[in-house]
């Protein structure tokens, strides 16, 4: 997951036009508009458009309707030259600001993020504590922020649809440096936004289960003692790594399968979360002390896991009244954050997911599978070649290769020629990265300024870096590189970054599906793009469900603002069913299952999950474009364009808009092809066999 300060940042400075300030009247408005044209060689548009978004944002508080005229006269830009001096400035000034703010969180948040450190009470509170909390007002009060509302002010999200191919690189930075200011959050509201994401995100960086502990129904212990496995990330992991295990596998996930529907439901035991004191049989969620015969239900956990969930809904909810247009944290975060229409992403959705190409799918993973489709099955990893090669095996390689985070730092510029890029900006990426052994599942933390480092996160064991960790690795130096051509070779600072966050994930996802080729291993399978692409489809199909999820749970609490945090388990639980029939049933024959519900992403990352789904439809494209092209040279192209609207990034990237057609479409001939393959080598196989005999 790619750890994005700018999304909170940003979130919670502006993101929507503020209500009509009705203190300056229209003829005010006039009056300046007119005394800024006698002087200033700027379009009259602009002129009124910067004059009406100042007015909007002007309080009494701020001056009189009479300085107000005077500010905006003497403030206004006189001519094009003089607005790009300025914006370079601006450039220049905020990437100071931003990016040493940056800094000052990433530092106080590595005791709860980053392994060496004693942890002590105090860490969560610095950690909560933001630099930025009071930007918002300290640039309204010295008025920086009208300056800036004045001689660029804010496009629409249709507006920058219309313009997209007219605006230069210069106008596409004026146009989001606009979208900077465009309402006024208190600083105790913005506050407690980052109070409730971080003390949700703590507790489940926390959040582990000792599988050394956990036992079957029939007494079987599968893992060995020192295993602990975080919630969601390690344990949906472990599930699909037993895809491998022939003799134990399925056991293995009906166990963890339990383990999932306890968190989900809060049934399981406190005693058992991130505790090794009592044996624990989740299917029958008793506990055991040691040497004990005499089971025990432990006391659950109750409802703390929703709570954290709803703090944060209230955290955002109370920001509402400070927007107009987009009055819900729902609108802000498809309209102005993904850029996208929470509608049409529900619409793509759906389409992919009722598709035909699913069923054809699933039918091809019972096959394989030799059995019945069960709920956990959402994680079938058998496309994967990986899927055929034991955990414990992997685990032993990445182990030897990486036994510490230097190993781990020290290979990452053969990783990237491995990939494409040349040596020297392979050199120039990995200067700009900082790796750090990941007390939670891992991230990545972008860098604000040029003269810092992105961060990688991942778990590193004692014993060295276990594939899980290799994996999710990869996944976050995707990111990395993302953040670094996306910060260092953009046109200008305020067009730092990409569109939104599914775009670095189409990277992160890009870099991850490769983890295995870097490790040598079935590079020259000529069927496993077939199997990639499959097993992409898949993984897409799964999550697209849990971001649909998200979105209905969201879109209940705000029908219900003063539910408690007992009420809104009952209604995840409810919709996780929902949607679970409307989308799966259908596929898997097994209504009313919660599997959806177990994704961390809801409790600590509001509505970041739809980023995933929509990644792996632009990755889908990216990919398609990128076969047979140099993937290094690709990728800094694209990757260094800008933030400019997703469809116009995408069409100038690889000349079309985001679909799922071709997606659906692939996957569909790639069963074709794999069913093909899969007969001529069972008829090998048979063919030997007789030989032999």
């Amino acid at each position: 997951m790619k750890r994005l300060f700018t999304f909170l940042l940003l979130s919670v400075i502006t993101l929507a036009m503020s209500a009509q300030n009705t203190f300056i009247q229209t003829a005010t408005i006039q009056k300046t508009i007119v005394e800024i044209q006698k002087q200033s060689k700027i379009t009259p548009a602009l002129v009124s458009r910067g004059v009406n978004q100042t007015a909007a944002l002007w309080t009494e508080s701020d001056g009189t309707a009479d300085e107000f005229v005077q500010f905006c006269v003497a403030n206004y830009c006189k001519d094009a030259n003089e607005k790009e001096v300025l914006f370079n400035r601006l450039c220049d000034n905020f990437e100071a600001i931003l990016g040493h703010s940056n800094r000052v969180t990433i530092e106080l948040s590595l005791p709860i993020h980053v392994v060496g450190y004693e942890t002590l009470p105090i860490d969560e509170r610095f950690a909560a504590y933001s630099a930025t909390t009071h930007l918002t007002n300290d640039m309204f009060d010295n008025k920086i922020a009208f300056i800036i509302t004045l001689n660029y002010p804010h496009f629409s999200l249709k507006e920058k649809t219309e313009n997209a191919e007219k605006w230069s690189d210069l106008e596409w930075g004026y146009a989001r440096l606009g979208d900077l200011f465009t309402s006024r959050v208190p600083a105790d509201k913005v506050q407690a936004i980052t109070t409730a994401t971080t003390t949700a995100d703590n507790y489940i960086a926390n959040y582990n289960i000792y599988m050394g502990k956990v036992k079957a129904n029939d007494g079987r212990q599968f893992w060995p003692k020192d295993l602990k496995l975080i919630s969601h990330w390690g344990l949906r992991d472990e599930l699909k790594a037993a895809y491998a295990d022939k003799e134990n596998g399925q056991a293995k996930q009906e166990v963890i399968y339990s383990i999932m529907r306890n968190i989900i439901d809060q049934t399981i035991p406190e005693d058992v979360i991130n505790k090794d004191k009592y044996y624990w049989y989740p299917a029958a969620n008793k506990i055991f002390a040691e040497g004990s015969t005499i089971g025990i239900y432990g006391l659950p956990e109750g409802e703390t896991r929703y709570q954290y969930l709803l703090n944060n809904f209230k955290a955002e909810k109370a920001t509402d009244p400070y927007y107009a247009g987009n009055s819900t944290f729902l609108d802000r975060r498809f309209n102005d954050d993904l850029e996208i229409s929470q509608s049409d992403i529900e619409k793509l959705f759906a389409a992919y997911m009722k598709s035909s190409e699913v069923q054809k799918v699933a039918n091809l993973i019972a096959k394989r599978l030799g059995r019945k489709l069960r709920p956990y099955d959402i994680w079938y990893n058998g496309f994967k070649n990986r899927s055929a090669v034991d955990e414990g095996q992997l685990d032993q390689l990445t182990r030897s290769k990486y036994p510490n985070k230097e190993a781990f730092t020290a290979d990452l510029p053969n990783i990237l020629q491995t990939l494409g890029f040349t040596k020297e900006k392979a050199e120039f990426i990995c200067q700009h990265v900082t790796v750090d052994a990941s007390v939670g599942a891992g991230h990545a933390w972008e860098s604000m300024m040029k003269s810092d480092n992105a961060r990688l996160r991942t778990r590193i064991g004692e014993k060295g870096m276990d594939y899980k960790g290799y994996n999710i690795g990869i996944h976050e130096f995707g990111h990395n590189v993302e953040q670094t051509f996306s910060l260092h070779n953009v046109p200008n600072y305020f067009l730092a970054g990409v569109p939104n966050t599914a775009f670095t994930e189409a990277l992160a996802f890009t870099f991850q599906q490769r983890d295995l080729q870097l490790l040598g291993i079935n590079s020259n399978d000529t069927i496993g793009r077939y199997y990639d692409l499959l097993d992409n489809f898949w993984s897409c199909y799964e999550i697209m469900g849990v971001s649909l999820l998200d979105i209905r749970v969201w879109k209940w609490m705000y029908a219900h603002p003063d539910a408690t945090a007992a009420q809104l388990r009952e209604a995840v639980i409810a919709l996780s069913k929902e949607v679970w029939n409307e989308f799966y049933a259908p596929v898997f024959g097994i209504e009313d299952q919660t599997i959806l519900a177990i994704y961390s992403h809801m409790i600590d990352s509001p509505l970041y999950l739809t980023a995933y789904p929509i990644g792996y439809l632009i990755s889908f494209q990216l990919q398609s474009y990128f076969e047979g092209k140099n993937l290094g040279t690709e990728v800094e192209r694209v990757f260094s364009q800008g933030k400019l609207i997703p469809q116009y990034w995408l069409q100038k990237a690889v000349g079309t808009k985001l679909t799922v057609s071709p997606f659906v479409k692939a996957a569909g001939e790639a069963v074709d092809v794999v069913v093909d393959y899969e007969k001529q080598q069972a008829a090998a196989e048979k063919k030997a066999k007789k030989a032999k005999k």
